[in-house]
């Protein structure tokens, strides 16, 4: 049976400003009616994002077998070459042509605040990317997206009969309660953090016990407290692993989310499959940028056996 899980989500470059002081300095509060400033920012970074790119590379880096299902527009090239050098497949990303990548420009200050501006580009477009055409998969994740794309996926996998995550991510906002009761009764597995877990049952009226009720398991992941996973009417409790360094927290929930889609598909029980979810997000979280950590899957090996005393 293929192990090949489909990864439906973004694809963007993250722009990386940084201002060497602090927003108040500039920014007046009586005068923010009419804000005019200029950032001088003397160091810049670009870095390849998006939450499908971020779970593959993760997922890849395991020796999974990620296939992405995603857009990209007239600026792909060095994504695309980036991703043959670490064979990930890309056939199943739809290039538009009349539109630029998804792009995110971050501008943060000293103290860590940010300000910044996303562009959707070529991921509006999700939705005319056919799921169908990626092939047979053990499993799929639909992370966020394009909001027409993440409900055409989510209903063509039911019609594929492919299990998938949910995980609406920073997309949580754009849906109602009818269609993200939809998004849970389609699902085989949910997946929050601790901010979007409240968003959820507030939007939907339905609590973690209902949730959980509606799908195999429901995942809540809350930083440095650990994660929690809801399944079969129990409370798995899932310990964080301390961080050797704290950098850099983006891209850390998809890196956990590769722990989980390499846990489920290769059968293992939810205390194992948290836990490897939980130590991705540690080694992200000690590295600039989403996917700049390298680690072969014999040192990641290492490492959780390093951290709970015995080897998946």
């Amino acid at each position: 049976m293929t192990q090949t899980s489909l990864i439906c989500g973004s694809l963007a470059i993250d722009t990386i400003l940084q201002f060497p002081g602090r927003f108040d300095s500039i920014l007046l509060a009586d005068q923010l009616h009419k804000v005019n400033v200029s950032f001088l920012a003397p160091t810049m970074r670009t870095e390849f994002g998006g939450c499908s790119g971020n779970i593959a590379y993760n997922l890849k880096m395991l020796g999974g077998d990620p296939r992405i299902v995603g857009v990209m527009g007239q600026d792909n090239a060095a994504y695309i070459a980036r991703l043959a050098k670490l064979g990930i497949p890309s056939d199943n990303i739809l290039i538009k042509e009349d539109a630029y990548n998804a792009q995110c420009f971050v501008t943060a200050d000293q103290d860590g605040n940010q300000i910044n501006a996303f562009h959707p580009g070529a991921m509006s477009y999700a939705h005319e990317n056919d799921i169908a055409r990626a092939g047979p998969a053990a499993l799929a994740i639909i992370s966020p997206d394009g909001h027409l794309g993440m409900q055409k996926h989510a209903a063509d996998l039911v019609k594929l009969e492919i299990p998938f995550i949910f995980d609406p991510g920073q997309q949580l906002p754009m849906f109602n309660g009818e269609e993200l009761t939809t998004f849970i009764d389609q699902a085989t597995y949910v997946t929050t953090n601790d901010y979007e877990i409240e968003l959820l049952t507030e939007r939907t009226g339905l609590s973690v016990t209902d949730i959980a009720s509606r799908v195999e398991a429901l995942i809540i992941t809350r930083g440095e407290q650990g994660s929690e996973i809801y399944t079969r009417g129990e409370r798995i409790d899932i310990p964080a692993v301390p961080a050797t360094e704290v950098l850099d927290p983006t891209g850390c929930g998809d890196a956990y989310r590769a722990g989980l889609l390499f846990g489920i598909t290769n059968g293992w029980k939810w205390e194992t499959t948290g836990r490897l979810a939980s130590l991705l997000g540690a080694i992200k979280i000690a590295s600039k940028g989403a996917q700049n950590h390298r680690l072969t899957a014999a040192e990641i090996a290492d490492k959780f056996e390093a951290a709970f005393g015995y080897r998946y």
